[in-house]
């Protein structure tokens, strides 16, 4: 039930082509693969994970994560198990002149549905207290006493004390 989300800057163009790698790369990216795309293509193949920035279909410059004077690429990526690859709703870019440096700001937005816990076993009885009326208390009080229970009336506190002695 773990889930798995590697970010980083890989310093790697994995290239617009999936040739050999379509199971990792989902064909949306941009420039040309070098060896150190070459090497984390390989990394998410080894691992079962895929590179998110690369399912979802965007234009070239919300695909660019790097930007300086010299150069426009896309070297940072986010990763995700394979088998996980449905959570992942969307992944872009978000440009902004606040951020210090050149990178630009990538993020995925998942999808996970949490499981309410049950409150009851199918099966097993339940106790339902609203339904409790004076005379089945009496008798319910009575077959507590016989068992050795507490009685009903006097201190709560006392009850206690005395309960947990025995």
């Amino acid at each position: 039930m773990d889930k798995l989300f590697i970010g980083w800057d890989f310093n790697g163009h994995i290239g617009s082509s999936a040739s050999g790698y379509g199971e990792v790369h989902g064909c949306f990216s941009c420039g040309v693969r070098n060896g150190g795309g070459t090497s984390l293509l390989d990394f998410a193949r080894a691992f079962e994970l895929v590179i998110v920035n690369s399912i979802f279909p965007k234009e070239e410059e919300n695909l660019i994560t790097f930007r300086s004077m010299v150069a426009k690429t896309q070297i940072d990526y986010l990763l995700l198990r394979r088998c996980d690859k449905g959570l992942c709703e969307d992944c872009k870019v978000i440009s902004s002149e606040n951020l210090v440096t050149q990178h630009r700001l990538l993020v995925m937005d998942i999808g996970i549905l949490i499981k309410r816990k049950k409150r009851f076993v199918r099966g097993q009885p339940r106790i339902r207290w609203g339904s409790l009326t004076k005379d089945t208390g009496m008798e319910l009080e009575g077959k507590l006493a016989m068992m050795g229970a507490w009685k009903s009336g006097g201190d709560a506190s006392g009850k206690w004390t005395a309960t947990a002695i025995v």
